[in-house]
């Protein structure tokens, strides 16, 4: 039987935890296809991911190092995908904890590190980008130690062992002596040193958990997972365990498990490796495959509850139907359901008036939803996000994060006044090198909107990021957003001759000949108001002509709105219009006096 390590690669966002990936993949010989062994990221397969440099989807590789299958799982990066996390780190016996050697550890290295800590898991670190310049190798690795301390992590697990790399060079060592290292092999001889094997008992009755799901044209529905007893056999009969303990026999039509990066047929897969299993129709994530005469289930994944929530709904604008292939109620609703499937910390509920409550682990988790459905060609509409809140013992409790934040010494003041007016409390600050770090807990109301703010204040220099903390009272009153709507006063296309005459108003999100309809948000107000105005308007021809003539008015570039801006962006009385060809802002009711009557009865 072949030796295992099954192995997690966890790291906050941009900390090369995919690049090492790829050069452990590409130094171990694995054998990759031709798409596969290009000059991009390996591990990030999927279109967003490449857009945005980070891990959002948590896959499956392996590789054969001196004669030991190594399983590598890649996890994603941000805290708002902590459902992937907590499934990945169910499957390892131990992970390469990656740590940038000039950032040093981050508040996602925290969230990750806090649950491998907690199940036990042997922890390597690999201080990563040695290479970069203003790296400060000692300094980060004093302040790992701190963040295991911090944590509570016993003496043995601080004592960790330390691996120096260059993953985009495809280096490592045990020293940070880039010029000393020649490959990726001390990574490997730290994996089978300190990272143990998983119990290999196949005498013992068979129980697997599934911890991803996959559709295949052919196989139909796959479950992923470990198998943690037994030996599991291609065209057996299994007993599924669903999450109500319902014991149901099937027949494993397809057995798979992972070489290089692909998956292939097998005959058996025994405990301790990675299967992939076709032939059980109902499975889903967190679920048991057991031994049909002992059907014993797993433990259930734990999964933190998510804290933000949005409404979905048909597009109903006088845009609807034009520009997405899937624009009704029936196929949005199958779509959202279907996304249940793969992600647990994804709640979707039906509402009373036919749109849906989709709730997540906060805005970018919504967000990557949202824009994953926009480019598989569904149109439909969200309202602004809202925190969900519990109550205990007569009390209202609501969500907090914990905001970590670095900026240039001479932006901190406006941060430190912001974070105040937002309810945020100062936990900690020190300063160094004419840089500050701040850290603040914060309702999660308190962040949203703030984002794109907090980059123009630090004039795109600072960085924060964002941790849960916890439910607890905030017992002060929120105000609404202070800056109101620019609304398109009648349908049309956008002409410069009105834009010029009424971009002093605020500031505008299109440019001249973009179609627009009555009750479409153009811009944002400077003051507290929404204002209609004509964006349509055309200067009348004459047959006159003057000495100004021919001089045209400056017109301000016009603000660009992502899917994240809009978010921040919309009040309680808008909605945003996602369609795969644009994302608008409109008003929920369309007709200004309609929505002041609406205003008025108070609905």
């Amino acid at each position: 039987m072949p030796q295992i390590r099954n192995v997690a690669i966890i790291a906050h966002v941009d900390h090369g935890k995919t690049t090492l990936v790829d050069a452990l993949l590409r130094q171990s010989r694995t054998h990759l296809s031709k798409d596969q062994a290009g000059p991009e990221l390996i591990m990030d397969s999927n279109e967003l991911e490449r857009e945005r440099g980070i891990t959002i989807f948590s896959k499956n590789a392996s590789v054969v190092w001196e004669g030991v299958k190594i399983n590598i799982i890649d996890t994603p990066g941000h805290a708002d995908f902590g459902g992937e996390v907590e499934r990945v780190l169910s499957m390892a016996d131990g992970c390469l904890l990656l740590v940038d050697a000039k950032e040093g550890p981050m508040p996602q290295t925290r969230f990750v590190l806090r649950r491998a800590l907690e199940i036990g898991l042997k922890v390597v670190v690999v201080i990563n980008k040695i290479d970069m310049p203003g790296v400060r190798v000692h300094d980060v690795h004093h302040r790992t130690l701190d963040l295991f301390l911090e944590l509570g992590a016993e003496d043995h697990a601080a004592d960790f062992p330390v691996v120096y790399a260059s993953a985009r060079e495809g280096k490592a060592g045990h020293e940070p002596e880039l010029e000393a290292m020649e490959g990726v092999a001390p990574v490997f001889e730290a994996i089978l040193k300190h990272i143990p094997p998983p119990p290999t008992d196949t005498a013992a009755p068979l129980q697997m958990r599934v911890t991803s799901i996959a559709g295949d044209s052919f196989k139909g529905r796959i479950g992923t997972g470990r198998v943690y007893r037994g030996v599991l056999r291609a065209g057996a009969t299994v007993a599924h365990i669903n999450r109500e303990g319902k014991v149901e026999l099937c027949k494993v039509t397809s057995l798979m498990t992972y070489v290089g990066l692909g998956r292939v047929e097998v005959d058996e897969v025994a405990a301790g490796d990675i299967a992939a299993v076709a032939g059980i129709p109902e499975i889903t994530i967190g679920e048991t495959l057991a031994d049909p005469e002992h059907p014993e289930a797993l433990p259930l994944l734990e999964i933190e509850q998510p804290t933000v929530k949005m409404t979905f709904c048909v597009n109903d604008s006088p845009f609807a139907g034009r520009e997405g292939t899937y624009s009704t109620s029936r196929l949005v609703r199958e779509r959202l359901f279907r996304e249940l499937e793969t992600d647990v910390a994804l709640r979707v509920e039906d509402a009373p008036d036919g749109t849906w409550t989709v709730s997540g682990r906060g805005e970018f988790h919504l967000a990557i939803l949202i824009e994953r459905m926009r480019r598989e060609g569904f149109e439909f509409q969200v309202s602004r996000p809202q925190v969900i809140t519990k109550s205990e013992g007569g009390r209202t409790l609501v969500p907090w994060e914990r905001l970590s934040v670095e900026v240039p010494e001479p932006y901190y003041g406006n941060v430190m006044q912001e974070m105040l007016k937002r309810h945020g409390e100062v936990i900690k600050m020190h300063s160094a090198n004419g840089t500050v770090a701040l850290e603040f807990s914060v309702p999660t109301r308190g962040l949203f909107g703030y984002r794109g703010e907090f980059l123009t204040a630090t004039r795109g220099l600072g960085i924060m990021n964002t941790i849960f903390d916890g439910y607890r009272p905030d017992t002060e009153e929120w105000r609404e957003r202070e800056q109101g709507s620019l609304v398109a006063f009648e349908s049309g296309v956008t002409a410069l001759y009105g834009l010029v005459h009424v971009q002093d108003r605020g500031t505008l999100f299109y440019g001249p000949g973009v179609e627009v309809y009555k009750g479409e948000v153009v811009g944002q107000n400077s003051r507290g108001e929404d204002i209609s105005l004509n964006v349509c308007k055309e200067k009348k021809q004459t047959n006159m002509r003057s000495k100004g003539d021919g001089v045209m008015d400056h017109f301000d570039t016009p603000r660009t709105m992502s899917l994240e801006a809009a978010l921040e962006y919309i009040g309680n009385d808008e909605l945003v219009e996602v369609t795969p060809a644009a994302i608008r802002i409109r008003k929920k009711i369309l007709d200004e006096n309609l929505a002041r009557r609406a205003a008025k009865l108070g609905f």
